[in-house]
């Protein structure tokens, strides 16, 4: 089962923002994209996960053509993403918010909220188990009934996390899942996700902390004013001199 990016291009009016950007990766697998600011990452993740439509150029999931599917579309067929910046509902607490990022709920229509109230009873209890599975897996037992809003920064990506797996997706991509968090944080979270790879979920990774990302995934895109640049294991990539000169200034940190 594969992810395969093949030919992507999009622009912003005169702005070139992608040109002909492909790669595969087994959709199991774990791949860290990397790059200069404005080389084109964040656009990336947005034409794959279905939030804006390519110009030229298709996604393809495990054989299916993805490109006609919108965002839950997508989600829907296995491939979630979460934002570099955390989109939880302030106000609620974190089991809350997990169980509202469940999808398909029947209470979420008057019909079904009106005409179906045991079968929604029973979703509810259903989706609050997994909440808590999610809850205990990711070691926020201590803030579940904490609002949103007050959790620390790593707690946040670790909730944002977690309203991913509630989708039961096959494939997650992480919008730079380590920025603002603390050393002890960024190792937990590189274990949960390890972890969750280890079922059978795989990542795709943005992600500027080269250290953090390098002992997370075994292979790197590198991408560089809207194209591919290099790919390979960390080690290769970082050693190669063009690399070195559009992302590191010409130097390995």
């Amino acid at each position: 089962m594969t992810l395969s990016v093949r030919g992507i291009g999009r622009s912003f009016g005169g702005f070139r923002a992608l040109e002909d950007v492909s790669f595969e990766m087994p959709s199991t697998d774990l791949l860290g994209i990397i790059g200069p600011n404005g080389a084109g990452k964040s656009t990336l993740f947005s034409v794959v996960s279905g939030f804006i439509a390519a110009d030229t150029g298709s996604v393809v999931l495990d054989g299916r053509p993805l490109d006609r599917l919108g965002a839950a579309a997508r989600a829907r067929a296995g491939m979630v993403r979460t934002f570099q910046v955390p989109r939880e509902f302030h106000h609620l607490t974190v089991r809350e918010n997990l169980m509202a990022a469940a999808p398909d709920q029947t209470g979420e229509g008057l019909f079904g909220l009106f005409l179906r109230p045991g079968r929604v009873r029973a979703e509810e209890a259903a989706i609050g188990a997994e909440a808590d599975a999610a809850i205990e897996f990711l070691r926020l037992g201590a803030v579940a009934a904490t609002p949103a809003g007050r959790l620390s920064g790593g707690q946040k990506k670790l909730l944002e996390l977690g309203r991913a797996l509630m989708a039961k997706p096959r494939l997650i991509l992480l919008d730079e899942p380590f920025a603002g968090v603390n050393p002890v944080l960024v190792e937990q979270l590189i274990e949960r996700i390890t972890a969750l790879n280890t079922r059978g979920i795989g990542f795709l990774v943005i992600e500027h902390d080269l250290d953090a990302l390098s002992r997370l995934v075994p292979r790197l895109v590198v991408m560089d004013r809207g194209r591919v640049l290099a790919t390979g294991t960390p080690a290769t990539v970082l050693a190669d001199p063009a690399v070195r000169e559009a992302y590191l200034g010409g130097a390995v940190a």
